[in-house]
C-alpha cells in the first residue's frame, strides 16, 4: 500500500442477514485530503465508518488504517489504532451531565493520567482551535447554540490530536453562514494540522467548498471523483444529485456550470472556467 495510502479499502462486503449494502466495494484516501462521502439512504456511509474504525467487522473483504489489517488486530491493537482518529457525530453526541471541557477531556483520560491542571489547559486549547472562547468549557451543553455544540464536538474529536477525523453531517441543522464558517473552519484544520478528513453529507456547498474528493456509494459499490468530474457522471443518481435545481444553483454559485457546454459555433472548443474555492480561514465566532 503506498506510504500517501491512510485508509484502504478492498472488496468490502457488508451484510444484515439477505440485505447486501456493500458488495465488492473498493476505495482509498490520501493522507491530509477532504474526502466527502455522499448517498442515498441505507447506501451504507456511517456503517462503513464504523467497518473502518474497527466498530463493526465486515462480512468480507479487507480493510487497511495506517497500513494495518483491522480484521487481523487484537482489540486492544484495534482501539490503540482508533486512538489515532476523531470522530464528530451528527448532533455531537456530547455528554450532558459534563461540562463542555469535561466532554472534551473524555478521550484524553481514557488513555492518560494527566493531572486537573493540565486537562483544563488542554481543554482550553481545544476548545480556542475550533474558534470557542473558554467560557464555554464551563458550560453544559443545554447551554450552548446548535453551532457551539458542533464545535465543541469537533473540540473533543481532536483532543488527542488525531490523524483523520470523521465527520458525520457536520453542518447538518446550520444556517447558511453557520454552515460555511463550520466549513472554513475544516479547512483551516485540514491545512494548519495536515489533518486527514472523511466527511459524511449531503451539503452540496459543503462539497464544493471544501472537498478534494467526493466517494459516491451507489449500486453497492463506490464511484470516487472531483465535483466536476462526478457532474459529466451518467449515474442516474449522481446525476440527479448534482444536476437538479440544487446541484445547478450550488454550481453557479460557485463558478461552475450547470449545463454541458454547448457544440461551439466556432470550431475552436470552448473550456468551461475553472471552479474557485472558497479561501480557508477559521471564524472568531460561532454560530
Amino acid at each position: 500500500m503506498p506510504s500517501d495510502i491512510v485508509i484502504d479499502v478492498e472488496n468490502l462486503v457488508t451484510r444484515f442477514g439477505e440485505t447486501v449494502i456493500h458488495d465488492g466495494l473498493s476505495m482509498s484516501v490520501r493522507r491530509g485530503e477532504v474526502m466527502a462521502v455522499v448517498g442515498g439512504s441505507g447506501s451504507g456511509k456511517t456503517v462503513m465508518v464504523r467497518e473502518i474504525t474497527g466498530l463493526m467487522r465486515p462480512s468480507g473483504g479487507t480493510i487497511k488504517l495506517f497500513g494495518e489489517d483491522i480484521g487481523q488486530l487484537s482489540t486492544r491493537e484495534t482501539e490503540a489504532l482508533r486512538a489515532r482518529t476523531g470522530m464528530l457525530f451528527q448532533n455531537g453526541a456530547l455528554f450532558s451531565s459534563l461540562t463542555v471541557a469535561q466532554n472534551i477531556v473524555v478521550p484524553i483520560q481514557a488513555w492518560y493520567r494527566l493531572r486537573p491542571g493540565l486537562l483544563d489547559e488542554i481543554a482550553g486549547l481545544k476548545l480556542a482551535l475550533v474558534g470557542l472562547d473558554p467560557s464555554a468549557g464551563r458550560k453544559y451543553p443545554a447551554e450552548l447554540s446548535g453551532g457551539m455544540r458542533k464545535r465543541a464536538g469537533l473540540a473533543r474529536a481532536l483532543a488527542l490530536d488525531p490523524e483523520i477525523v470523521f465527520l458525520d453531517e457536520p453542518t447538518a441543522g446550520l444556517d447558511p453562514i453557520g454552515a460555511a464558517e463550520f466549513d472554513q473552519l475544516i479547512q483551516s484544520l485540514q491545512q494548519t494540522l495536515g489533518i486527514t478528513v472523511y466527511m459524511i453529507t449531503h451539503d452540496l456547498d459543503s462539497l464544493t467548498r471544501i472537498a478534494d474528493r467526493v466517494m459516491v456509494l451507489v449500486d453497492k459499490q463506490a464511484k470516487i471523483g472531483t465535483v466536476d468530474e462526478l457532474r459529466r457522471d451518467d449515474h442516474p443518481w449522481i446525476k440527479a444529485y448534482f444536476g437538479g435545481p440544487r446541484g445547478r444553483a450550488v454550481a453557479q454559485s460557485h463558478g461552475g456550470s450547470d449545463q454541458p457546454p454547448a457544440a461551439p459555433q466556432q470550431p475552436a472548443p470552448v473550456k468551461p472556467s475553472p471552479r474557485r474555492r472558497a479561501k480557508a480561514t477559521t471564524s472568531p465566532g460561532s454560530r
